[in-house]
């Protein structure tokens, strides 16, 4: 009895290293990762230097390394989806050289997170971009690909653990509500990411993105003198003289006549230079349906709305 204990123990302790040992896939380019961090940290701690020969400035006496600083930080975060079939499809995208594009995080529609860079490093996911007036999105934010072909729902547990992440990163680096877009926001004319079924309300009332006020297409109903009908001429002016009112339904709130759609998108944050593809990514973000270049009375009162909160 005993030998078949100990028989029993040891198989269980190699079951237990074999799961330990087990090999990880991307061993090889976590290695590329590594080197290629610490040579980054090396520059780091390098001295700077210029060759005098390339300034056109006289330099200090000596080198003076300052005291008071730390890491940049993010202040943005793009959100996308993969455009991709599976987790691995992607994972093996972002750690091929070739490829030239990377993510920070990457996550699965089972809502495992693969955290793939340092929240401090520069990942290669916005390409040509623009918001507000910054041109370069990639220095100045940290991206999140969701495991998601472009055609289908995102999955509940796959948004539970975006918000797990999105909750961490406002924390961590102090990040705007209002920072939190989307791909096709910051690049109206090439991305459509993600998909008009991402629940950016739902993210919205979870502290991340802006989104309009709930009653901002509420109606109201309004007393009007049934004079203001005379210009008509359908309207017996013998009326006049009696206080005859009519109801009628008027938007909650109204758009001036002076509201500039174009100057509104702009302040918000879009490259209005291309008009037809900014409306395009405002009504795939704020709208999600009839996703076109045409802005609709109701799109305009949800536009203002935005603008307002901008101001």
């Amino acid at each position: 009895m005993k030998l078949s204990a100990l028989k029993f123990s040891l198989i269980l302790a190699s079951g237990f290293l074999m799961a330990s040992c087990a090999v990880n896939p991307y061993a090889s380019t976590n290695k590329l990762y590594k080197k290629q961090a610490k040579a980054y940290g090396k520059s780091l701690w390098a001295v700077p230097q210029v060759n005098p020969e390339e300034v056109a400035y006289p330099q200090g006496d000596y080198w003076v390394g300052a005291t008071n600083f730390n890491m940049r930080k993010p202040n943005y975060v793009i959100i996308h989806h993969t455009a991709q079939n599976s987790t691995e499809h992607t994972l093996k995208t972002f750690t091929t050289k070739a490829t030239q594009v990377s993510a920070h995080y990457v996550i699965g529609r089972d809502g495992k997170v693969y955290q793939m860079l340092n929240d401090h490093l520069r990942a290669w996911h916005g390409g040509a971009s623009k918001w507000g007036n910054n041109t370069d999105i990639n220095s100045s934010s940290i991206g999140i690909e969701l495991d998601n072909n472009g055609a289908e729902p995102f999955a509940e547990a796959q948004i539970n653990s975006l918000l797990g992440v999105l909750e961490m990163l406002k924390k961590k680096h102090g990040i705007p509500a209002a920072n939190f877009i989307g791909h096709s926001d910051i690049a109206p004319s090439r991305k459509v990411d993600p998909n008009p079924t991402f629940p950016w309300q739902k993210l919205s009332q979870s502290g991340f993105g802006l989104w309009y006020d709930a009653d901002v297409l509420d109606s109201v109903v309004v007393a009007k003198n049934y004079a203001d009908s005379v210009a008509t001429g359908k309207v017996d002016t013998t009326l006049l003289q009696q206080e005859v009112l009519v109801l009628q339904q008027e938007p909650k709130y109204k758009v001036p006549d002076t509201f500039n759609p174009q100057d509104a998108l702009r302040i918000i944050g879009y490259d209005t230079r291309n008009m037809e593809a900014a409306i395009k990514a405002f009504k795939l973000h704020f709208i999600q349906t009839e996703v076109n270049a045409e802005l609709t009375e109701k799109d305009k009162q949800i536009l203002y709305n935005l603008y307002q909160k901008c101001l």
